[in-house]
């Protein structure tokens, strides 16, 4: 079995884990994420505009936006970094690729933190995405030019400490679920 494999099985079975909590959701899941961000007031934050079942980070967004600057990704072209278009809490959107929303007005951000989505992840910081890299060469491009917190945002029924990890995959500096934070060490 190729590595492909593996990541396409874990997958499978992190989406079931995920489609399941996304029904089970209760109000509040993103009360964890809004206190890790009151950390950071002032710094330019990336959040996501959620799809199909992720866990929604918009009321953090929302808490985050009334004291500084937020952003979400804008994809460009496959094979290339994300760049970021600030949001606000009632601006317009416009549909982008794969199912995506995206500011109507894009004004470009570079963040210094990035709420990242995932499909599953591990303690130790591993995260699966969906496949694309999208968010991986994001954060070795403004990692390399200064430090950069990504934090992945997901239910605690995403997690495997098994996530099948590849030397580009970059990783998580905090985890956090609508049951806890999770620092990672390292």
């Amino acid at each position: 079995m190729t590595l492909e494999d593996v990541k396409s099985a874990a997958r499978k079975a992190a989406f079931a884990r995920r489609d399941a909590a996304h029904r089970d959701g209760q109000p509040g899941t993103a009360r964890h994420l809004s206190e890790v961000l009151a950390g950071y007031r002032g710094a330019p934050i990336a959040g996501y505009l959620p799809i199909r079942t992720e866990i929604d980070p918009l009321p953090a967004m929302t808490e985050a936006a009334a004291h500084g600057v937020v952003c979400v990704p804008v994809i460009r072209k496959a094979h290339h970094p994300l760049v970021f278009s600030q949001w606000e809490p009632d601006c317009s959107l416009v549909g982008g690729p794969f199912g995506t929303s995206v500011p109507a007005q894009e004004r470009l951000i570079t963040p210094e933190v990035l709420i990242v989505p995932l499909v599953a992840f591990s303690r130790a910081g591993g995260r699966l995405g969906y496949g694309g890299g999208f968010y991986d060469r994001t954060l070795e491009a403004l990692r390399a030019h200064r430090p950069t917190l990504a934090i992945g945002f997901a239910y605690a029924a995403q997690e495997d400490p098994d996530v099948p990890l590849e030397h580009t995959d970059q990783p998580l500096d905090l985890i956090v679920t609508e049951r806890e934070v999770i620092e990672v060490a390292g």
